[in-house]
């Protein structure tokens, strides 16, 4: 592990959790990325689409796409905004609760198989590097500095 690089361990940890999840979502006829999407919708009050794609740190292309095989599957439905009669939200069925559910129940699986796994030190310690790494590139601090 000592020649590989940060980068390199991050792309390779998340396509293997990815492939994972894919896997799991399969069973169901699913995916990730559906699965994804039904946890960032409010199961209570759906949520409007122009927050979704922000929350969700995707495009609105893809996340466009995302949407229209979920509403043609029965797991959401697009209703007119309230608060703002230009804007859709975005609603969970009583079908894409039942498939949140599962969704989250899959994410706490492994979350909890982790804890069980890592220690808490470790664990900080995860948290602690993500979070800089994070801030390091939102912020521009690795390519884009002016100041050094």
């Amino acid at each position: 592990m000592k020649d590989k690089t940060i980068d390199y361990i991050l792309r390779t940890t998340w396509l293997t959790v990815q492939k994972m999840y894919n896997e799991e979502a399969a069973k169901f006829e699913s995916t990730m990325a559906t699965g994804f999407t039904l946890l960032s919708i409010d199961p209570e009050k759906g949520t409007p689409s122009t927050a979704l794609g922000p929350k969700m740190g995707m495009e609105a292309t893809s996340l466009s796409r995302i949407l229209k095989t979920m509403e043609k599957k029965g797991l959401i439905e697009r209703n007119p905004n309230p608060d703002d009669g230009r804007g859709v939200i975005i609603s969970l069925t009583d079908f894409g609760r039942e498939k949140r559910t599962y969704s989250k129940e899959k994410v706490l699986t492994f979350n909890e198989t982790i804890k069980d796994n890592v220690s808490d030190e470790q664990l900080k310690h995860f948290f602690e590097v993500s979070e800089i790494i994070n801030d390091m590139v939102l912020n521009k601090k690795i390519y884009n500095q002016t100041d050094k």
